[in-house]
């Protein structure tokens, strides 16, 4: 989702309003490829959330349209709303963001026919969770206030937080601390659920918070944040199966791409980060042998990175907007076939 992610401690006290992160740099980096394309330009915004960014980016480029991306129907009939003024410019689509390339490939209108003709000048993912959700208490994603274990980001399918806790095994249940929270108290934890769950299965947050508080040593609970939000950024990847979405959207979107178009992602936590880089430097890595003085045909980078590693906020952005404190953010651009084929 988009505007004011989360990273590992998504707390509704914490919410700082809907102002998008990084708006103007963002843009920034999408300009060069959104220029080149001109009144054919289509920009993806990923996750929609609130509409901040496609807001900005269709004010910034008057000639540009934007097919938004959101998975969950509230946040897209709210962002559509938000808008209208900018008319035919905007399509949104509600869809995982790794469906894009379906949604592009099946949807109606000019916006859809242009990207499909000239490629896409530009796409952004604003990973995360959005204050937006954040602010709905009864979608569970905050855990200082008591409310339903639900946390999908579309209400109206998959497993619930509930059943993750209810129906895993034990196994199952410490990976996905240990792998998407960093818990270090997995196995613990998940031990407790196991009994708790035996007793009465789990229905809302404030009973998983307080067998946290529980089974988290007070030392750890003194000095490392609030002891639920490993536990509930974990349980919130695992049922939105948000790092396979990711995972999945790279290779689609970067072949959407208009030569000169780019793709830029905003991670908030490490296991976000790592799928983006290990990803960009495999499309930009060569495939002649070593030793060779230059590329053989077929062989050279399609893409080119164009941050220097992970771009970070500032003082005066995180000062601004204290939710951009650990993003960490990867630009793509897609460079010309070097033997001279369609894009």
């Amino acid at each position: 989702m988009s505007d004011h992610k989360a990273d590992m401690s998504f707390d509704i006290e914490d919410n700082f309003g809907h102002v998008p992160v990084l708006r103007d740099r963002m843009a920034e980096l999408l300009a060069p490829g959104v220029e080149k394309l001109g009144e054919h330009a289509v920009i993806v915004d990923g996750t929609l959330g609130a509409g901040g960014h496609t807001e900005h980016f269709l004010a910034t480029f008057p000639r540009a349209h934007v097919i938004g991306v959101d998975r969950d129907p509230v946040a897209l009939a709210e962002a559509r709303e938000r808008l209208a003024p900018f008319a035919d410019r905007f399509v949104g689509v509600q869809t995982r963001f790794d469906g894009i390339g379906d949604a592009i490939a099946e949807g109606e209108g000019r916006i859809f026919d242009l990207a499909r003709e000239y490629g896409i000048a530009g796409a952004l993912f604003d990973l995360g969770v959005s204050s937006m959700q954040l602010d709905q208490v009864e979608r569970g994603f905050a855990y200082r206030t008591d409310s339903p274990l639900d946390m999908r980001m579309d209400p109206t399918q998959g497993r619930t937080a509930a059943d993750v806790l209810n129906t895993y095994s034990h196994g199952d249940l410490a990976r996905i601390l240990k792998t998407y929270g960093d818990e270090r108290f997995a196995g613990k934890i998940a031990s407790a659920v196991l009994r708790e769950r035996d007793r009465e299965p789990f229905t809302t947050s404030g009973r998983l918070v307080e067998l946290l508080y529980e089974n988290i040593p007070a030392a750890t609970r003194r000095t490392g944040g609030h002891p639920a939000k490993r536990t509930f950024q974990a349980l919130r990847v695992e049922v939105n199966a948000e790092l396979e979405a990711l995972e999945n959207v790279i290779p689609v979107i970067t072949e959407l791409l208009a030569v000169g178009g780019r793709a830029v992602f905003m991670s908030y936590q490490s296991l976000e980060d790592r799928i983006v880089k290990i990803a960009f430097a495999d499309m930009t890595a060569s495939r002649t042998p070593p030793g060779l003085p230059m590329d053989l045909p077929g062989t050279a980078p399609r893409f080119r990175i164009i941050t220097r590693g992970a771009e970070k906020a500032n003082d005066a952005e995180i000062e601004e907007n204290p939710r951009a404190a650990p993003v960490r953010v990867r630009a793509i651009e897609k460079l010309p076939d070097p033997t001279g084929g369609r894009q």
